[in-house]
């Protein structure tokens, strides 16, 4: 699982999962100093470590998404669907009928 990931990224996905820096930093294995370096780098790429990647698979092991900026919308985080929530957003855009034109402008 190689990421291209910010601090900025790794703290607001810790936030989203509600996971504290010292509850992140046991389950990464690392010492509680060098999640909040990380944490406090900020928005630029961080070098893909070791205490990185560990980092990334406790954030995944807790259901986090990493976004990509490749989109043009930046770069982000989301928890993942469940099986249940995917095959319910499935049924919900079946619901919609046949596709036409908009008459927006």
């Amino acid at each position: 699982m190689t990421h291209v990931v910010s601090g900025a990224q790794i703290a607001a996905a810790r936030a989203l999962t509600g996971v504290s820096q010292a509850k992140l930093a046991t389950r990464s294995g690392l010492d509680l100093d060098t999640l909040r370096q990380l944490e406090a780098s900020g928005h630029g790429p961080l070098d893909v470590t070791a205490e990185v990647e560990h980092v990334l698979h406790a954030l995944d092991t807790l259901g986090v998404l990493f976004i990509d900026d490749g989109d043009g919308f930046g770069a982000g985080v989301r928890l993942k669907f469940s099986r249940k929530q995917a095959q319910a957003i499935g049924a919900w855009e079946d619901e919609g009928g046949i596709v036409g034109d908009d008459d927006v402008p």
